[in-house]
Order: structure tokens, then C-alpha cells, then sequence
């Protein structure tokens, strides 16, 4: 299975489970595709804070369920004062319960508003989980393609180590002056000069796939995958199509329904609720009881919340509008992936239909012919560096059709199949 697969099947699996003793161990020397998603799963900060962001979420929908809790008062009346009033003779004590009683629907917006804002942080997590995944991809795919490129320079040097036999015979034979081997030594440095620079690439890319499995170093000596396998991927238009279902636009869906409730509990904050009570009122003059019942009602005659209204109307729009953008970066972002596909196929095509065959063929016979005395010692170096660039060449166009490919199954949450180019 190639690695675009490999990230896909894993990138849309919404349900992984991860092992509890994955972070208990430690982790094998060669690392696979499937266990940097595991490990990035387990470990990423990112996943943890969006967690948190449903917890949060998930207590405000429980507490917008409740009703406003009663109140217990105590009055104590005519004491303390003067005349017949002197000490508690003329008191008079009541104890009062009163309950606000919420009415036109405002629990129920509460409570919408509630689940809504719940809706959204979930699928908000949903969201940063593909991110995660479809990052860690491609920081995978970047260290397999630099390791690629290593062995590519690696071999490059092998192969001008090998010229040395051959030229100092030339040069004992005549046939050849002494200051190509100095010629020769120096095309090998400036190759393991390209090395080294290609050395502290893969370091940095090492880092950078370690901090997304939340590792601050590199645990891992390798990673292992193949690259080669590439196919053409469906038409731009079943992408859009496909991208609707992203839940970072799914979450606009929510936080419109949130937004909305919002709107309406403005709306209804200027109707009256009404407070009821009933107490217990006790006269020490006389001995009597007597029970008190009340109720109040707000007169909303200065504030009409209008203000607040027009804010959530705002709001509203503002979700809508945001979602809108938010669609057309997404496929802002898939067509840039999409067109890196559509380019690297048609460079693989060119280097694998004609450049390579033909540089290693003519490297070849132009190696063959150095020997014999036809070619000279820098026709043959520049067969080398040919060969070399382009097998390099394949190698990042090969990362750039994966490393696109896992972006946009990233972005539309599911993989899709890739037709097999024919032959392969």
C-alpha cells in the first residue's frame, strides 16, 4: 500500500483508537505512517485543547438547562423603635419563598443556544483531528523524501568513488592528466557538500514530525515507506463537492444554530418574566398568622434590548459570511493541492518516460567509453551529476503528489481513489 493510501485511510478514520501504552513505551527505531498518526493522536497538544473545548462546552450546555434557583427572605418588621413600637412587642416577621418563572420560551433558546455551542466544539475537534492527522502526514512524507534524497547523493558519491581506480590507471598510463583527479575529488566534495545540506534538512524535518507526536526530539532513527506508486485523482469538481462535508464548515453550520438561538433569546429578554412568593407573616401583638402572596412583574419601559438585538442580527450574518470565507479557502487551498498533483504527474512523466532512462543510459556508455579512452574525465562527471539530478527531480515530485494528496483528503475528510497509471 502506497503512502497516499496509507494516509488516507487513516486521516478519514474519525474513530481511531489509540492504545493507552502507546505513550508507555519505547517506540520502535523505524517508524511507520500508521504510528506517527497514532502517536500524534495520543500526544498532540492541539488535540487536548480541543478536548478541553468540549468539556468547557459540554458544562455550559448542562448549566443552561437549569432553572433559577428560588429565594428564602426574612422581614422583620415594626421593632426596635419607638413608642408602641419600643422592642418586639408590635413586631411583626414574615418568611417569604419566591421563584422567578421564565416565560416565552427563553429556557428553551438557553438551552438551544447551549447544544448548538456543544455541536460546534465537537465538530470543532473533529476539525483539528484531521488537521493533526494530515500534518503529520506530510511531515512524514517530508522525512521519507529527505532520506530519499541522501541516498540518491549517497549513491552519487559511491559512484565517483569508483572513478578512482579508473583515472589513476589513466594517469599511470599517460592517458590522462594528474590534475583530474583533483577534478574528481572535487565534484565528490561538492556532492557531499549537497549531502550535508540535504543532512540538515532531514534533521529539521525529523523535529518537526517529533513535535507533532509530542516529542520535542526525534524518537525514532528512520521512518519507512515507499513513494513510488502514484495515480490520477478524480476530477477537481468531486473535491468541492466532497469539501462541504469538512467540519470546520460543518462547525459554521452549528455555530449558525447557535447564533440564531442567541438572536432569539435578545429578542425575548424585554418580555416580563414573572416572580411569584408566598411567606408566612407572624403578629407578636396579637398572636396571629396570616400567609402573604405576591408576584411582581418588570415594566420594560426604558430598555427594550435593542441594542443586543441588533449585535446577535449581526451575528448571524457574521457566521454566514464567515463560513463563506471559510469555504473558499478551503478550496483556495485543494486547488493549490490539486493543480501540485496535476504538475507533478506530468513532471514524473517527463522524468520517468525520458529524462532518466536516457541519462543512465548515456552515463553508461559514456563510463564504458572514458575506459576505452573515448570520453573525458569531465563528460563523464557531468553524466553523473545529470543521472543524479534527475533521479532527485522524481524524488520531490514524488513528495509533492503525496504530500498534495494527503493535504486534500485532509481537507475533504475522506480519501479518494486514485486511478492507476497504466503499466504500474
Amino acid at each position: 500500500m502506497h503512502l497516499s493510501r496509507w494516509a488516507a485511510r487513516l486521516v478519514c478514520a474519525s474513530a481511531l483508537l489509540v492504545s493507552p501504552s502507546l505513550t508507555q513505551h519505547v517506540f520502535a527505531q523505524t517508524l511507520s505512517l500508521r504510528s506517527a498518526l497514532q502517536r500524534a493522536l495520543a500526544a498532540n497538544p492541539r488535540l487536548t485543547v480541543a478536548e478541553r473545548d468540549v468539556g468547557i462546552a459540554s458544562g455550559q450546555s448542562a448549566q443552561a438547562r437549569a432553572l433559577p434557583n428560588p429565594e428564602l427572605s426574612y422581614e422583620h418588621d415594626n421593632a426596635f423603635g419607638s413608642g408602641p413600637y419600643r422592642g418586639t412587642r408590635a413586631a411583626e416577621s414574615t418568611v417569604q419563598i419566591s421563584q422567578l418563572v421564565e416565560l416565552f420560551g427563553k429556557r428553551e433558546a438557553r438551552i438551544a443556544a447551549g447544544r448548538a455551542a456543544l455541536d460546534a466544539a465537537a465538530m470543532q475537534r473533529q476539525a483539528v483531528r484531521l488537521e493533526v492527522l494530515s500534518e503529520t502526514a506530510v511531515a512524514f512524507l517530508s522525512v521519507l523524501g529527505a532520506q530519499n534524497r541522501i541516498r540518491i547523493l549517497d549513491e552519487q558519491v559511491a559512484a565517483l568513488a569508483q572513478l578512482t581506480p579508473l583515472l589513476k590507471r589513466r594517469v599511470e598510463a599517460g592517458a590522462s592528466s594528474p590534475a583530474e583527479t583533483g577534478r574528481a575529488e572535487v565534484a565528490a566534495d561538492l556532492v557531499k557538500a549537497d549531502r550535508a545540506r540535504a543532512g540538515a534538512a532531514l534533521a529539521s524535518a525529523r523535529r518537526e514530525l517529533a513535535i507533532l507526536m509530542g516529542d520535542t526530539a526525534p524518537r525514532f532513527a528512520a521512518v519507512s515507506g515507499r513513494l513510488e506508486a502514484t495515480g490520477q485523482p478524480p476530477p477537481f469538481n468531486t473535491v468541492v463537492a466532497a469539501i462541504d462535508a469538512n467540519p470546520q464548515l460543518a462547525r459554521w453550520t452549528a455555530l449558525h444554530a447557535q447564533r440564531n438561538a442567541e438572536l432569539m433569546m435578545a429578542r425575548l429578554k424585554p418580555y416580563p418574566d414573572v416572580r411569584v412568593s408566598a411567606g408566612w407573616r407572624h403578629y407578636n401583638e396579637t398572636g396571629d398568622n396570616a400567609v402573604r402572596l405576591g408576584i411582581s412583574v418588570p415594566l420594560p419601559l426604558f430598555d427594550d434590548n435593542s441594542g443586543n438585538i441588533a449585535a446577535a442580527q449581526e451575528n448571524v450574518g457574521k457566521v454566514r459570511a464567515e463560513r463563506a470565507a471559510g469555504r473558499a479557502t478551503l478550496i483556495a487551498v485543494a486547488g493549490r493541492a490539486y493543480d501540485s498533483v496535476q504538475g507533478a504527474l506530468r513532471e514524473l512523466a517527463v522524468l520517468r518516460g525520458s529524462a532518466i532512462p536516457k541519462a543512465r543510459q548515456a552515463g553508461e556508455a559514456i563510463r564504458e567509453g572514458y575506459a576505452q579512452g573515448r570520453f573525458s574525465l569531465l563528460e563523464v562527471l557531468d553524466a553523473e551529476a545529470t543521472l543524479a539530478q534527475a533521479r532527485l527531480r522524481e524524488q520531490e515530485a514524488l513528495q509533492n503528489f503525496h504530500v498534495a494528496v494527503a493535504t486534500i483528503e485532509g481537507l475533504i475528510g475522506n480519501p479518494f481513489t486514485l486511478a492507476r497509471e497504466r503499466g504500474r
